[in-house]
């Protein structure tokens, strides 16, 4: 019999729970084929991980060992908060070669792959639901409800994808404490993460989308505090690449016995950090101006 590793981890911390995963996946990992390999490249390290962050904004929260700077965890950010929906390709144009999609237009404009118009109507098989929209609404009016979910994927459209979304489903529910302050609990799920190319910045990404829009809203629309409760986040396929194998284990793996964790990791709340985090929204949108213009 062969079966796929499932592998489960615990962190304090964001940056903590993306070293144990990533140390779990190098252990404990299967070797697999993808159908992105180029020839000579090694085999994957692949499992199903689920990943359990008690604490998402707890420090240290920035691990240093992902393909990216503080500027790229920026520029994230604010995709999934919708800066870059407009990148989405007219699917009626085959000569248009943008983005087939953004998460957040999957969330805030689901079922919608173009601009709808007054006369198109849900009869005439056109409709858009804002998810994003709904769950807070969900979640202000019963915040016990096990209803609050949200969903990216579009049959008609990505089991013909060449690369359809990995990112599958957010689920919210929030607890109250004895203090009235209401804990806002997230699932998490992707059918594929690459581990070391793009898992920590999805998470990065998500926790601060959780925090600054759902959370947020939320506490303005209740009148409560809301916090982040814990985030529990599960891949189905969370892997390595082969030609990543290499640099992982140089930059991280390798340096475990002999450097301090705190050495790993950056401090989110650190004055330098946050600095160059704030400056980079400037460039970014002029980046997003520029490819507009172009």
């Amino acid at each position: 019999m062969e079966n796929i590793p499932v592998l489960h981890v615990t962190g304090q911390s964001l940056a903590e729970a993306y070293e144990k995963a990533l140390c779990a996946l190098h252990e404990n990992g299967t070797r697999f084929r993808t159908q992105y390999d180029k020839p000579g490249d090694p085999a994957s390290l692949d499992s199903t991980m689920n990943i359990t962050v008690i604490d998402p904004l707890a420090e240290p929260m920035i691990h240093k060992a992902f393909p990216g700077g503080i500027e790229d965890l920026r520029e994230y950010v604010m995709e999934l908060q919708g800066a870059k929906d407009h990148w989405v390709k007219n699917m009626n144009d085959t000569a248009d070669t943008r983005w087939e999609y953004t998460y957040h237009g999957r969330l805030a404009r689901y079922g919608a792959w173009k601009e709808l118009r007054d006369y198109e109507s849900v009869e005439a098989g056109y409709f858009k639901v804002n998810q994003v929209e709904a769950v807070i609404a969900k979640l202000v009016k019963q915040p016990f409800t096990r209803q609050a979910q949200m969903i990216t994927w579009m049959p008609n459209m990505d089991l013909d994808c060449y690369d359809p979304p990995c990112l599958q489903s957010l689920w919210y529910r929030i607890l109250e404490d004895q203090d009235g302050v209401w804990w806002l609990n997230c699932n998490i799920r992707f059918r594929s993460n690459d581990a070391w190319g793009a898992n920590f910045m999805n998470m990065f990404g998500f926790v601060l989308f959780n925090r600054d829009v759902i959370a947020a809203e939320v506490s303005r629309r209740a009148g409560k505090t809301v916090k982040l409760g814990r985030l529990n986040w599960q891949a189905d396929s969370f892997h390595i690449y082969g030609k990543d194998i290499a640099t992982a284990r140089q930059r991280l793996f390798d340096r475990i016995k002999s450097q301090p964790f705190e050495d790993r990791v950056y401090h989110f709340t650190d004055e330098m950090i946050r600095e160059i985090y704030t400056e980079a929204e400037a460039t970014v949108r002029e980046k997003i101006r520029e490819f507009d213009a172009r």
